[in-house]
């Protein structure tokens, strides 16, 4: 399911589980990121599910851990598994995302979930096709793309990166696969039914550009960043003046913000010039304490949160907060799932974005405003190939079952 954020995804994996359960009479496994657990928990036992947020095996009906926890369950005690928020399966190295494949292979149902999908790489479809049991990532690749470099899937012998491109008139047919194993919504009527309120509020999004000063490494003169390195120069050597501005923000604001960071030196700053007033979760406190303190947000009790999109960008429901500062990356995926942490469906308020960066940081934002529109064209993609009815004639084509040959 790729469905935007708000729409309900947690209650309709929670559904779908149960389901398998009533059919199968085994438990269902929900993989999850950390402190996600917690709130699918809650949204279960809302409808009086069973649920258990666990680390191991118990009792429970539907069994809810993250997903570094995977190697604690046996696939065989568990007729469904759910990967939540599973866009995240291509940031794992490949043993871990291996390690998740072959345990969902041995499972008959299966389900994931995400808001995103890649815009910018859709061979990264390929991962999640895997996990689901359809085409592998490589048999993909040759039947839907060519690849201009004749390297490796991977990286090349000198390590460049592929270059893969559809191959002609494979784009459509590509969509129409998509939609035999997937179905994608951005809102009630992408579905054929009606909007009601699932209208998002405003959301502004305010851009600061903070000038250097100091000119970068081995430079006599001070110049805008032009490449990836010169960029991450800029960004160290402006560090205090972004820091200042995102802190001047936030204290002249009487509601909660975010502060969305990238390095551990911003954090570090903002979390002592912002005293008793914010809250950090950072990449070294434990799992427990992570989760204490996104709890502690949620219900109000610190002002300001500071963490990495890394950490806290995916899963989790902010829509107490209404305000967010965010020091941009070139990750489309890490500022949308930041801002939609706070800007989606049930929110009751405009939502505004500060987006703090440096003259050299203007590419970086044009880089983001292009993956928006690549997200938003294969959505429509999606979304008309999904409900075009001459499609579905072809959609079924990839769902009718091959005889194997008798001499395999």
């Amino acid at each position: 399911m790729f469905a935007d954020c708000g729409m309900g995804k947690t209650i309709m994996q929670l559904v779908w589980a149960q389901n398998v359960i009533e059919k199968t009479n085994k438990p269902v496994l929900i993989l999850a990121p950390l402190a996600v657990s917690y709130q699918t928990q809650e949204e279960a036992t809302k409808f009086n599910l069973d649920s258990e947020v666990s680390t191991q095996p118990e009792k429970a009906k539907i069994y809810i851990t993250n997903y570094e926890k995977l190697d604690k369950f046996n696939p065989h005690d568990f007729a469904g598994i759910v990967c939540d928020e599973s866009s995240i399966l291509k940031n794992f190295n490949g043993s871990i995302k291996s390690s998740i494949n072959q345990f969902a292979r041995k499972i008959k149902y299966r389900l994931l979930c995400t808001a995103t999908a890649a815009p910018n790489d859709y061979i990264e479809f390929g991962t999640s096709s895997e996990a689901l049991g359809y085409l592998g990532y490589m048999d993909m690749l040759n039947r839907f793309f060519k690849n201009q470099q004749n390297n490796s899937a991977m990286r090349s012998f000198y390590g460049e990166a592929p270059k893969w491109r559809f191959r002609g008139h494979s784009e459509r047919p590509f969509w129409q696969w998509l939609c035999s194993w997937s179905l994608a919504y951005r809102k009630p009527s992408d579905l054929g039914f009606n909007d009601g309120d699932f209208i998002l509020k405003p959301l502004s999004e305010n851009k600061h550009f903070i000038d250097n000063t100091k000119p970068l490494d081995n430079m006599l003169f001070s110049f805008a960043a032009s490449t990836l390195p010169e960029q991450r120069q800029e960004l160290r050597h402006t560090l205090k003046e972004r820091c200042e501005l995102a802190v001047d923000i936030v204290r002249g604001k009487e509601d909660q913000s975010i502060i969305w960071c990238h390095l551990n030196e911003e954090a570090d700053w903002l979390r002592v010039n912002l005293g008793n007033d914010c809250v950090e979760v950072s990449g070294k406190d434990k799992d427990e304490k992570k989760i204490e303190k996104f709890s502690q947000f949620t219900h109000g009790k610190a002002k300001v949160l500071i963490t990495k999109p890394k950490i806290g960008a995916w899963g989790l429901n902010f829509q107490n907060c209404n305000h967010m500062v965010y020091f941009p990356s070139h990750s489309y995926e890490q500022y949308y799932q930041s801002v939609r942490r706070c800007w989606r469906f049930g929110q009751k308020k405009e939502v505004t974005v500060d987006i703090i960066t440096t003259p050299g940081g203007e590419k970086v934002l044009d880089n983001l405003q292009r993956k928006s529109d690549q997200a938003v064209k294969m959505f429509d993609n999606l979304v008309a190939e999904m409900n075009n009815e001459k499609a579905i004639l072809a959609i079924d084509k990839f769902k009718t079952e091959q005889e194997v040959p008798t001499w395999l």
